[in-house]
């Protein structure tokens, strides 16, 4: 039985190519804009050619009917409806000629495999689809699939999404294509995890709690083979804000501190950065130099000469304001104008710039040196890291940003990282890649990893607003596309001219969870729905589970160390704070996280250098607190 929907046609105006071909369907055809069709050409003697083709532009034609009279007022008249379509592929692919006249058919779920070369991967030998989406038309649904090696590489890799905030559900995809593929990333292609950094408000601060999933959802998510479900194993890293009693982050309600962790980072970690925090007009070559100096022959080694009053040994930003200081004292002694070729106004502004950053990333970097850092080493297979750096000012964002990829790049070249492969989801790449502006090291940062990522296992995942506003070697190196709902003027700007006028209209009015899709085994993009991530959005999260707000020094170093020991009850801390400086507090606090020992509150106790006599001090009024039978207000 021929259900086709038409037949292809052709005119000396509009004809038909190896790219291109026209057909005329009925007025209730299901046909529309993105839709995929198959045309069986006609032949004489045997089977004709395979062509499918996907729906760019549409026409509405009427026309007199033929069939009728031609005397005045006797006319009738028909509608014509005429489609353009893009050619996905050619079976066989040779020889490759204009698309000839034959019947046209709407596309089966065979059918889109086939036009997409989805089948090329499908098979069971190669099992590196990756489900990101449904094709929808009329009443066919058929799963899409990218192939694994083009999306994690080696073959390439990257991906980046591009739309409207707020419309574009940018987040929500990445969200999405990460539950996928930690879902369906083939074992045998080795380990995968995640890190995303936070760039703006509650975005991503609840990945592991449940999210509202309907009917329809749960029904795409069967279909695609994707538990709706929250992420496993979830870590969260923030710093502490400028006073260092609490983290800056908004998941510090007492019910989510059980995964989120400090991120910290003393001298030894920030120096080598130094680019990242100061300018060209901050550091000129002979300030460059005496950085490298320092960092070569001073930080973490014995260091002695004439000019200082005593051996150091460097190791955090307090040390280091000590050794300049007595340097500096040194020279005036000796009236010295310059110390090892580098004079003594260079080492001013050297030691002004580098004491600067501990203050200017406050609550990040620590004069006292104390680290509490990502797991690089032990990374868990299908581990989600994320780094919440939203509340941070752009430097330290920046700095954040730049050591954490570095650290990732620098264990993947060792093969020590963990995993084998890992994910770096960054948004407002217009910020961070733009095309314009000076060369930062974040820009060539993120340029490196487009370029050369993918042969370490480090894969970028990337959002923006204005895809034309971003740097074009890092959305050129990205293997896989997408597009969300666009901004009209976007549009507009000339590489969005390769696309129909209709499919370019469409792009502007797309529906929250749906895309078109570009990846290298689609020679046209295409058009895919996919399911509301099973994760509880930012503002329900921040809702439902709302910061903790005025925190006593001794209920947040209670929250800190209750981590290490279970057991640990809220009075035993708050006797041993009874008295203590709030800065002895908080670096015996730093001392501990950073060494985890097995008898933490005698640890903790033990780093505590006391400047009132015990007895004196007034404890803290715990009594509300000590009516709980164990000592512990959260029951841990």
């Amino acid at each position: 039985m021929n259900n086709s929907i038409g037949r292809v046609v052709a005119t000396e105006k509009r004809p038909n190519t190896p790219h291109e071909f026209h057909f005329y369907t009925s007025l209730d055809s299901p046909v529309g804009i993105g839709a995929i069709v198959r045309v069986e050409a006609n032949a004489r003697g045997g089977a004709g050619p395979t062509i499918y083709g996907i729906v760019t532009e549409g026409f509405a034609y009427t026309e007199v009917d033929p069939d009728s009279a031609f005397e005045p007022g006797e006319l009738s008249w028909r509608d014509v409806r005429l489609y353009t379509a893009n050619v996905l592929r050619h079976i066989p692919d040779e020889p490759l000629q204009p698309v000839p006249m034959g019947d046209v058919f709407m596309a089966t779920p065979e059918d889109v495999n086939k036009a997409l070369r989805m089948d090329a991967f499908l098979d069971k030998s190669s099992n590196t689809a990756i489900p990101i989406g449904i094709y929808r038309n009329g009443g066919m649904e058929a799963p899409i699939y990218v192939d694994a090696d083009f999306l994690m590489g080696p073959e390439a890799a990257h991906l980046n999404i591009t739309g409207m905030s707020g419309l574009a559900t940018k987040t929500s995809a990445v969200e999405w294509i990460l539950a996928s593929l930690f879902q369906h990333f083939p074992e045998e292609r080795g380990s995968i995890a995640a890190v995303c950094f936070n760039v703006k408000g509650p975005d991503l601060c609840f990945l592991d709690l449940p999210g509202e999933v309907d009917a329809e959802d749960q029904r795409m998510y069967d279909l695609l083979g994707v538990p709706a479900e929250p992420f496993k194993q979830t870590h969260y890293y923030a710093p502490y804000t400028a006073k260092g009693v609490t983290l800056n982050t908004l998941r510090t309600n007492e019910e989510l501190l059980h995964n989120v962790s400090p991120l910290t980072w003393g001298l030894r970690e920030v120096l080598q950065f130094t680019e990242v925090l100061l300018t060209k007009d901050d550091v000129d070559a002979k300030a460059d130099a005496l950085i490298d100096f320092i960092a070569e022959n001073v930080v973490d080694s014995p260091f002695s000469d004439a000019l200082l009053s005593q051996s150091y040994h460097v190791s955090s930003f307090a040390d280091l304001d000590a050794w300049f200081k007595d340097l500096l004292k040194g020279m005036e002694k000796a009236n010295a104008q310059s110390w090892r070729t580098h004079h003594v106004a260079t080492i001013r502004k050297v030691r002004n710039r580098l004491s600067n950053i501990s203050t200017r990333c406050a609550g990040l970097v620590t004069d006292s040196g104390h680290v509490s850092d990502l797991p690089f080493g032990s990374f868990q297979d299908r581990g989600l890291y994320v780094v919440d750096v939203a509340n941070l000012e752009e430097d330290a964002q920046d700095l954040v940003f730049a050591r954490v990829v570095s650290k990732l790049r620098e264990h993947l070249e060792r093969r020590d990282l963990g995993v084998k492969h890992v994910i770096v989801f960054v948004d407002e790449l217009n910020k961070y890649a733009s095309n314009e502006g000076p060369e930062t090291y974040v820009k060539k940062m993120l340029l490196d990893i487009s370029e050369r990522g993918r042969y370490l296992g480090l894969v970028l995942f990337s959002a923006q607003q204005f895809r034309s506003q971003v740097h074009k070697r890092v959305v050129g190196n990205s293997g896989t596309s997408f597009f969300g709902r666009m901004d009209g003027d976007e549009l507009t700007m000339p590489s969005y001219y390769v696309l129909s006028s209709s499919t370019r209209t469409k792009l502007a009015s797309l529906e929250k969870g749906q895309l078109m899709v570009r990846h290298p085994h689609f020679t046209q993009p295409i058009f895919v729905r996919f399911p509301r991530p099973a994760v509880m959005r930012g503002r329900d999260g921040a809702e439902k589970y709302p910061q903790s707000v005025d925190i006593t020094l001794e209920m947040a170093v209670y929250r800190d160390l209750v981590k290490l020991d279970p057991k640990l009850s809220y009075t035993a801390v708050a006797d041993v704070i009874a008295g203590q400086e709030e800065k002895e507090v908080i670096r015996a606090r730093n001392l501990t996280l950073q060494e985890r020992p097995s008898d933490v509150l005698s640890f903790f106790r033990g780093r505590m250098r006391r400047s009132v006599q015990s007895g004196d001090a007034k404890k803290p009024q715990v009594a509300a607190l000590q009516q709980v039978s164990d000592g512990n207000p959260y029951g841990f």
